[in-house]
C-alpha cells in the first residue's frame, strides 16, 4: 500500500481522466493518458499544459484487445513500468429496457464492460511480474443498486464491479490490488442533454452532482492509499443502494418515489 508514481489512464480527452491527468501531472507522477478521440485528448493536453516529458499521450479504443496489446508495452517502455491503471473509458445514455438500440446495447457493453476487462488483463500481467500493482475500475453506484431507466449501463456497471472484486480475490497473492469506485451521478461531458430525457431521471436524484474533484478524492485519498475493494460516494446514497441491493423488492416501493424526485430535479437543471 502507499504511493504510486506511473500511470496508465483510458478516457483522458475529457472529463474524469483529463482532471486526473492534470492533478496527477501537476504532483510529478508520469501519466500514460490515453483516449480513443486523439484529437480531444491533444486539445487537453495543450488546454491544461501537461507537461511532454512526463505525460505522454496515445489513442486507444478500449473495445481492441489488439489496440490494449500494442499502446500498453508502448506505456511499459516509455514510463518503465506501469504501477496503477484506471480504466476511466465509459458510455453513459439511458434508455427504457424496451427501447435500447442493439447497437447502444453493443456499444455499452464493449466499452463499458469489454473496455474494463481487456485493460484489467493486460496490467494484471505486468503487474504480476513485479508483483506490485493497483488497477481501479471506475465502476459506478448503478452497480450496487439497478437504475431504473439504465438497465443496460446499470448491467454494464454491476458487470465491472464484480469483475472487479473477482480480480482482487485473484491478484492478492501476487501482491496486485483491485478497487471499484461506484459514485453516483458526475458531472462531466456523459451527461450533456441528459436533463431533457425522462429516462435519465434518476441520475438526477441527488441534487448537485458529483464534481470531478470528488472523483479525485475517491482515487488519490481514498483508494490508492487503503487498497480497498470499493470506495462509494456520496456515502449516504452509498448506504441506500447497499441496502436496496440486499433487498431488491424495495426498488418496488422505492422506485418511483426516486424517479419523481429525479425529474423535478431534472426539470429545474432543463
Amino acid at each position: 500500500m502507499g504511493d504510486r508514481s506511473n500511470f496508465f489512464i483510458t478516457g483522458c480527452a475529457s472529463g474524469i481522466g483529463k482532471h486526473l491527468t492534470s492533478v496527477l501531472a501537476k504532483q510529478g507522477k508520469k501519466v500514460y493518458a490515453t483516449d480513443i478521440n486523439f484529437e480531444g485528448l491533444e486539445a487537453a493536453a495543450k488546454e491544461c499544459n501537461w507537461p511532454a516529458d512526463s505525460v505522454w499521450l496515445a489513442k486507444l479504443d478500449v473495445r481492441s484487445n489488439d489496440e490494449w496489446q500494442t499502446v500498453f508495452p508502448q506505456a511499459v517502455e516509455a514510463m518503465g513500468f506501469v504501477d496503477c491503471i484506471i480504466n476511466n473509458s465509459g458510455i453513459l445514455k439511458a434508455f427504457w429496457c424496451h427501447e435500447t438500440p442493439p447497437e447502444m446495447v453493443d456499444l455499452m457493453l464493449d466499452v463499458n464492460v469489454k473496455g474494463v476487462m481487456f485493460g484489467t488483463q493486460v496490467a494484471a500481467k505486468h503487474m504480476i511480474e513485479r508483483k506490485n500493482g493497483h488497477v481501479i475500475n471506475i465502476a459506478s453506484m448503478a452497480g450496487m443498486a439497478p437504475i431504473t431507466g439504465q438497465s443496460v449501463y446499470s448491467g454494464s456497471k454491476y458487470a465491472v464491479r464484480g469483475y472487479t472484486l473477482a480480480c482482487a480475490a485473484e491478484l492478492l497473492k501476487h501482491g496486485v490490488a483491485c478497487t471499484a469506485i461506484c459514485p453516483s451521478g458526475v458531472q462531466t461531458p456523459l451527461f450533456a442533454g441528459q436533463e431533457q430525457d425522462e429516462a435519465a431521471a434518476m441520475l438526477f436524484v441527488e441534487k448537485d452532482l458529483l464534481t470531478v474533484e470528488d472523483i479525485e478524492w475517491a482515487i488519490l485519498r481514498k483508494a490508492i492509499p487503503n487498497e480497498p475493494l470499493e470506495v462509494a460516494l456520496p456515502f449516504k446514497l452509498a448506504i441506500q443502494a447497499r441496502f436496496a441491493n440486499m433487498f431488491p423488492w424495495l426498488g418496488k416501493v422505492l422506485g418511483p418515489l426516486y424517479m419523481n424526485k429525479g425529474r423535478k430535479n431534472q426539470l429545474r437543471k432543463a
